[in-house]
């Protein structure tokens, strides 16, 4: 590029946005690539499948993007998104039992996932030195295997390709990135890749908030036992924006929630306890019943590869596609872009700059990765093809440590406290190993087995009101 310096992101998602914020500090045009046309309010788009459903950003992620954009959080806030103290407004039924309500030492932003997007997509395209290429498909990598030096990109319905030039590409076209492709055109193998699939399957209704139930009832989960040699049933009430709950249930392989308003109330019921379907009783849907189906949970190592383009950042869900229903996706995309701006003012656009990069966006990914794929493996009938040690070999090992301190954690505060940060994406897992950590994990539980959700008495109230609601309607 003549004169200046330029980088094209592809794909105009959470990660890429993200990416664009971060290259826009340090070329002087940023040009962001997507295949969609996006829209120009808080919508659902195409390019983002799981969008209509319950999406978690937890306040690692929220933080790292309030930092990279700031003002972030008070928009959303303005919004309608509630800021939910983790574990204080939070009634969650964990793979251990539940949770107690300890104070709030993390978040999360509840709303829905195309408000998250629109807030950051506003501010992002009012920058500048970045341009949005809308309707256009990114085609072929330009340059070799010792270099990229830009993408072929075909407008849609224009008919004709052409290329753009850059100092830096940034793959963040998520699970549908091509790079599988791509790379060897340019005379490159694929990296190594692991894959996990649960048959994870989504099923999302909206209603309305009950009278009374808007403004602060806490967030209520249901989450299955890995142990018990069953499928993974989940569920989620999330309140979001317009004083309405986002009810999101999940189930792998051989468990998977219907498509139906019947069958989604029975699955409801079928949960670990019948919490979620209780309060659903009482609130009026407004949506029908969406169901998508996902994809393999993947990942790819390119910070191992022997030979790596000059040139080439692969990031967010084209690097690592976690199962959405831990909600770390978005938090993981928002720590690799920051991961990427960190490289970028070491290296700037040396010819290391993309290989440095690669190993530190790797850093990030890996405590979300390994979360996510060694609770799957353990569902029957996940499919996995994977070589890591620590899901293959080490697997028994860690998962005795993990059980041990997630049955702790939930009645112990500062072991929540500390595990509360790990599952947040504020401090990476080997925190966990810190003596004090470690010293609390000797000392035990210090607090009562819950035999019942740790609800207050008004919530309790507005909980059994609910349920008799149902009972009517029933009746």
């Amino acid at each position: 590029m003549t004169g200046t310096t330029g980088a094209v992101v592809l794909g105009g998602g959470l990660a890429g946005l993200l990416a664009a914020t971060v290259l826009a500090r340090h070329v002087d045009e940023v040009t962001v690539v997507d295949r969609d046309g996006l829209p120009a309010g808080p919508e659902p788009r195409k390019g983002v499948p799981q969008g209509r459903h319950a999406h978690l950003l937890w306040s690692g992620g929220a933080r790292t993007i309030e930092a990279l954009l700031p003002g972030t959080t008070e928009r959303w806030l303005a919004a309608g998104a509630r800021r939910v103290a983790v574990h204080q407004d939070m009634v969650s039924l964990t793979a251990y039992g539940w949770q107690h309500r300890f104070p709030g030492t993390q978040f999360m932003i509840a709303c829905s996932r195309p408000l998250l997007d629109h807030v950051v997509r506003e501010a992002v395209l009012g920058h500048p030195r970045i341009t949005l290429r809308e309707r256009t498909e990114a085609r072929a990598l330009r340059g070799g295997a010792d270099r990229v030096t830009g993408v072929t990109v075909l407008p849609l319905g224009a008919g004709r390709e052409e290329d753009l030039a850059a100092d830096l590409v940034v793959d963040a076209t998520g699970r549908g990135s091509r790079l599988d492709r791509w790379l060897p055109a340019l005379g490159l193998p694929v990296p190594e890749t692991d894959r996990v699939d649960p048959g994870i399957v989504y099923a999302t209704r909206i209603y309305r908030a009950p009278h009374g139930m808007a403004a602060d009832f806490p967030v209520v989960s249901v989450y299955a036992d890995h142990r018990d040699g069953g499928p993974g049933r989940n569920g989620v009430v999330l309140p979001i924006e317009d004083d309405r709950w986002m009810v999101t249930l999940s189930g792998t392989r051989n468990g998977e929630p219907g498509g139906g308003e019947a069958e989604f109330l029975a699955f409801a019921r079928a949960l670990r306890h019948p919490v979620v379907a209780e309060l659903i009783a009482g609130a009026e849907p407004l949506t029908g019943v969406r169901r998508t189906r996902s994809t393999a949970s993947r990942r790819l190592f390119c910070e191992r590869a022997e030979r790596w383009p000059a040139g080439l950042v692969v990031l967010g869900d084209a690097l690592a596609a976690l199962n959405p229903v831990y909600g770390h996706g978005m938090s993981a995309a928002a720590l690799g872009a920051d991961a990427l701006d960190r490289a970028l003012t070491e290296h700037a656009l040396a010819p290391e700059l993309a290989a440095r990069a690669q190993q530190a966006i790797a850093r990030v990914v890996d405590d979300p990765w390994i979360f996510a794929a060694a609770q799957d493996i353990c569902y029957p009938d996940c499919r996995t093809d994977v070589r890591d040690p620590r899901l293959t070999t080490r697997a028994a090992e860690r998962r005795r440590f993990a059980e041990l301190i997630g049955a702790t954690a939930i009645r112990s505060p500062s072991l929540s406290a500390a595990t509360t940060a790990v599952s947040t994406l504020s401090v990476p897992s080997s925190s966990l190993e810190d003596p004090a950590v470690l010293a609390h994990l000797r000392r035990g539980p210090q607090r009562p087995e819950l035999l019942r959700p740790p609800l207050k008495a008004a919530e309790r109230e507005l909980l059994a009101r609910c349920a008799a609601a149902g009972e009517g309607v029933a009746g």
